[in-house]
C-alpha cells in the first residue's frame, strides 16, 4: 500500500513533467474510479486547465491548478502511476488515464480497485480532517504526546489512524515501533514521555529513510517510471516474519493489530 514515503516519491517524480502542463481529458476505465464527478463533469471542471502545483497530503496526492480546481489521487491498497507518452497500449490494471498537452499521460494502475481520482471543493481545507505531517517542523514530540495521551488503543493503531498522524501506513510502523522498542499491542496512553521521544525520532528517521529508497515496492507499487523502490532492502521486521531479529537473532514474529498484519521481535519490543 503507498504510504507517505511512496506518495511523496510519486510527487517527487512526476513534479518536472507535469508543472506547467495542461490536462487534455480524464478517461476513467472502471466507473467508481473517479468519485465527486462522473467523466463528463470531471472533464468541464479540469480540461484545458494547466497545473500549477502538485501536493501531497498524508497519503493523497493533490493536484493544484490554476483557477483554484484541484483533484487528489488516492492510491489506497495497490495504486501507482506510471507515465507513457500518449495512449499506447495500456498497462494492466489501468483504470484511468490523464492526459496532458505535449503528448504526455499519466496511467492510473490500481489491480484491486480500491484507489479513487476525487474532485476536491477547496484545495486548502478538503484534507483538513487529517492529522499533522509527521516530517514537518511543527511536528514535535510534545504534538505526538499529546496525540497518545488518554488512547487506550494499541500504540500501533494510533499511529495508522490519519485522524492522528498523516501518512504513516501498516509497514512504516512496524518499522518505527521495532526502532522505538516498542510492542505494538501495548496501550497508547502507557508509553512513557521518554518511549514518545524514542518513537517521535524513529518515525521521522523511517519515514525520511524510505524516502530516499524511493518507497518500498513489497508487491504492487511502482516509481511513475516503472522502476521499483528499495526501501524494503532495510526493513528490519515488516514483511519478515520468520527471518531473525537484525539484533537479537531471534525470530520475527507476526500478530494482526486492528485487523492489520503486524510484524515485530518479541525479545526487542517486549510487551511489559
Amino acid at each position: 500500500m503507498p504510504e507517505l514515503p511512496e506518495v511523496e516519491t510519486i510527487r517527487r517524480e512526476l513534479l518536472p513533467l507535469v508543472i506547467g502542463r495542461r490536462i487534455v481529458g480524464v478517461e476513467p476505465f472502471w466507473d467508481k474510479t473517479l468519485k465527486g464527478a462522473n467523466a463528463a463533469d470531471f472533464n468541464k471542471l479540469f480540461a484545458g486547465r494547466v497545473i500549477n502545483s502538485l501536493e501531497r497530503r498524508g497519503k493523497y496526492l493533490i493536484f493544484k491548478l490554476e483557477d483554484d480546481k484541484c483533484f487528489s489521487i488516492h492510491f489506497r491498497m495497490t495504486g501507482s502511476i506510471i507515465t507513457g507518452a500518449g495512449d499506447g497500449n495500456l498497462p494492466r490494471y489501468c483504470r484511468a488515464i490523464i492526459r496532458l498537452d505535449g503528448k504526455l499521460s499519466l496511467f492510473f494502475i490500481d489491480p484491486r480497485k480500491f484507489g479513487c481520482i476525487e474532485v476536491l471543493d477547496s484545495c486548502d481545507s478538503a484534507l483538513s480532517r487529517l492529522g499533522p505531517e509527521p516530517l514537518d517542523d511543527s511536528f514535535s514530540p510534545e504534538m505526538l504526546e499529546k496525540i497518545l495521551s488518554g488512547r487506550k488503543t494499541p500504540i500501533k493503531s494510533a499511529l495508522l489512524n490519519q485522524h492522528n498522524i498523516a501518512g504513516i501506513g501498516n509497514m512504516y510502523a512496524d518499522e518505527a515501533l521495532f526502532q522505538a522498542r516498542i510492542h505494538p499491542l501495548r496501550p497508547a496512553d502507557k508509553i512513557s514521555s521518554e518511549e514518545v521521544q524514542l518513537l517521535y525520532d524513529a518515525i521521522r528517521s523511517v519515514l525520511t529513510q524510505a524516502i530516499e529508497r524511493k518507497g518500498a515496492t513489497v508487491s504492487d507499487y511502482t516509481r511513475p517510471g516503472g522502476e521499483a523502490g528499495r526501501a524494503q532492502d532495510d526493513f528490519c521486521v515488516a514483511h519478515r516474519r520468520g527471518c531473525n531479529c537484525p539484533l537479537c537473532n531471534n525470530p520475527i514474529e507476526r500478530t494482526v493489530v486492528g485487523q492489520r498484519g503486524t510484524y515485530f521481535c518479541p525479545v526487542c519490543q517486549p510487551r511489559g
